[in-house]
């Protein structure tokens, strides 16, 4: 599977689809008011050409959580077999350990509601090991490292996905 945002600029999904690439999650959100630029044609286009997807929000944790679970709530819309909404983590924004953990309780607690399904975490190996480890061990963990040796978690926790390069190209992107 594969990653996008609005700076891949125009994807041309039909291209994409015939690469054996099995799904994509694409950015919809940031913070308590952006909405990445091409996320509705994307999302679209992902159904069109029968790749699965699924949607994430990049958290800012100096910002209102219930706020920013709100706006990924108005841009995505689930539909059966789309993959479950993803809370991207990737900055502290200034603020304490305790105020992050918090803030994404919240804006997991609220997206889960919304959606009837537990969402995954994104983060990458360092950022786990140094801010959540231990505080979320009952949700799915998406872990970025850029290795070719596979991220271990602590206590035996597993990833559901590892994203192993960040700067892969495709025909169509």
């Amino acid at each position: 599977g594969i990653d996008v945002s609005h700076y891949q600029s125009q994807i041309n999904w039909v291209k994409v689809a015939q690469q054996d690439v099995q799904f994509a999650f694409i950015k919809a959100t940031e913070g308590e008011t952006y909405a990445d630029s091409i996320f509705c044609r994307n999302w679209s286009e992902l159904n069109r050409v029968n790749i699965q997807r699924g949607a994430y929000h990049f958290f800012r944790p100096s910002l209102d959580a219930e706020q920013q679970a709100r706006i990924f709530a108005e841009w995505v819309e689930l539909g059966f077999g789309d993959l479950p909404p993803v809370l991207d983590v990737e900055v502290m924004d200034g603020m304490t350990n305790i105020e992050l953990i918090n803030g994404m309780r919240t804006w997991l607690y609220m997206t889960e509601i919304k959606y009837g399904i537990k969402p995954i975490i994104y983060t990458n190996l360092k950022f786990y090991y140094k801010y959540l480890a231990a505080h979320f061990d009952d949700y799915p963990i998406w872990i970025a490292r850029y290795s070719p040796f596979d991220p271990k978690l602590p206590a035996g926790k597993e990833w559901l996905f590892w994203q192993y390069v960040n700067k892969g190209k495709l025909p169509g992107i």
